[in-house]
């Protein structure tokens, strides 16, 4: 199928079809320079189908894991453009998971004030999620996509049979998103991550990427509404930084802090059957020094997000104090 995300100029499609990769070349604008950017965990094939349908490909590997998600690499990426002559005209294309997305994404938008950028998620994780939405960033100084900017793709290809090359910890991450959709936006889509069976990967990967579409439509830039897709991530994003565990993971034990008794009870059950973790043992206070430390922080409080049911949630303004007890509560 194909989902329009509808921002005016900056309107884009997001194909979703098992195979997408190897139509490519007719699905996007390859035929100039193209920097395709990728790493070492992503199977060589997928990078090789876009190289091929490409009128000059530049094919650039980044070591996996999120710690290449840095000004090093970016810099590195944007010389490498610089030097084999990249201009306005030319584009980037992510083939990867969500560090490979925000990474790439960000050369795009800032190599010569900005060229094309295409994404081709290959993870569940970024299908889920970061595909769309155009948030570019990368980590510095020990904080989490700090540096960054919105910098939406011309289109996004998603091959939903790249999730059977991920490992099962990898599907549970990408879960992770898909029950936070659920929790916050759509009743139905949390009562299928419940019910093992009653939906298809592809199903409620579409489905997640409905309530995300509905949310990017309205509030672009986060100025308000868009807050509400950080649930479980205020929290988490602390979680990540000091246990160094997969962002779905720690975005899982962070949305169990945030949201009554009642959704916890239901909230827990889903992430058992997604194979995530529920509770976690770590430093409570670098987890709080960490959080401290996040962009979301504005006037001596922090927005956070509530769900007292699944499928609707709000924005709650709290002090670090009330958080942090919400920390030790992990």
């Amino acid at each position: 199928m194909t989902m329009r995300i509808e921002l005016g100029e900056r309107s884009y499609d997001v194909i979703i079809e098992r195979g997408c990769i190897e139509k490519a070349p007719s699905l996007l604008n390859l035929e100039r320079k193209v920097l395709i950017v990728t790493d070492e965990g992503v199977p060589k094939e997928y990078a090789d189908l876009i190289s091929k349908g490409s009128k000059e490909a530049h094919i650039a590997v980044l070591p996996q894991g999120e710690g290449s998600k840095n000004m090093a690499h970016l810099e590195n990426l944007l010389c490498k453009m610089l030097q084999e002559g990249f201009t306005r005209s030319d584009c980037v294309v992510a083939v990867g998971g969500g560090m490979v997305g925000d990474i790439a994404g960000f050369a795009a938008a800032t190599y010569m004030r900005g060229i094309d950028f295409y994404n081709v998620p290959t993870t569940l994780l970024s299908q889920a999620d970061s595909s769309i939405g155009g948030k570019t960033a990368v980590n510095l100084g020990g904080t989490k996509n700090i540096a960054g900017a919105f910098w939406q793709p011309k289109a996004v290809l998603i091959d939903t049979e790249t999730i059977k090359t991920l490992p099962k910890e990898q599907i549970a991450s990408g879960m992770a998103e898909i029950i936070k959709a659920g929790m916050i936006a759509d009743a139905e889509l949390f009562g299928m991550t419940e019910n093992p069976g009653s939906a298809s990967i592809d199903e409620m990967l579409t489905r997640s990427l409905l309530v995300k579409k509905r949310v990017v439509e309205s509030d672009e830039r986060e100025g308000g509404l868009r807050k509400i897709l950080n649930f479980g991530h205020t929290i988490g994003h602390g979680i990540e930084s000091v246990t160094g565990m997969l962002h779905g993971h720690a975005v899982a034990l962070g949305m169990t802090v945030m949201c009554s008794d009642e959704a916890r009870a239901r909230l827990l059950t889903a992430l058992e059957i997604a194979g995530l973790p529920t509770e976690v043992d770590c430093d409570k206070n670098e987890v709080y020094e960490a959080m401290l430390r996040d962009k979301k922080m504005k006037d001596g409080k922090i927005d956070a997000v509530w769900v007292d049911e699944p499928g609707t949630c709000e924005i709650v303004e709290l002090l670090p104090e009330e958080l942090k007890k919400r920390i030790e509560m992990l």
